[in-house]
């Protein structure tokens, strides 16, 4: 099966591949961009979680998009359907490194793969996963029209961290971007 390409007006949105990899060790070692996405990550763990989302392409038919900056081809960070087992809801997550954040990008990233998520997967409603102390993805949840639901619980081995349920229906979605 063929995972799908999505194109913004500054993104291209592809499923991960080996080619990413050094970008995506980068990324997972930073300590300020992953302070929030589970902690810094040595190259053989980045190795594994980069092939945990391509291999998700194949076993679920989905997973998160690779963000790729369409003028340059730099790899930017993954952004879109999360959904590992034990997950606590179908989620849209977004990551990007630092020298990308900030910029807008992620908001385009995200719009694109809500659509993806509602129009395509058929999913009824998406959340965001959110630390309380992530102002800057409070903001963007805010900004995409999520509503904060309270607390969740994550699966171990991420359970010991604080997050909250940020989300929305596919309707309330719909009605916002058809004004």
């Amino acid at each position: 099966m063929a995972s799908p390409i999505l194109f913004t007006e500054r993104l291209l949105l592809r499923a991960p591949c080996a080619d990413d990899f050094e970008d995506w060790a980068a990324f997972h070692a930073d300590e300020q961009t992953m302070r929030f996405l589970g902690g810094v990550q040595p190259r053989s763990v980045a190795w594994r979680s980069l092939c945990g989302m391509a291999g998700a392409w194949s076993i679920r038919g989905y997973s998160m998009f690779s963000v790729i900056d369409r003028a340059t081809g730099q790899w930017m960070g993954r952004i879109g359907p999360h959904y590992p087992d034990g997950w606590p809801g179908r989620e849209v997550g977004w990551g990007l490194a630092r020298a990308f954040a900030g910029k807008g990008y992620a908001h385009e990233a995200a719009i694109a793969t809500i659509d993806y998520a509602f129009d395509v997967l058929g999913w009824d409603a998406v959340m965001h996963i959110i630390d309380p102390d992530n102002a800057p993805s409070i903001a963007l949840a805010t900004r995409l029209g999520a509503d904060n639901r309270g607390p969740t619980q994550m699966p171990p081995p991420f359970d010991m961290s604080k997050c909250d349920d940020w989300g929305q229906s596919a309707a309330a979605w719909r009605a916002r971007r058809s004004r």
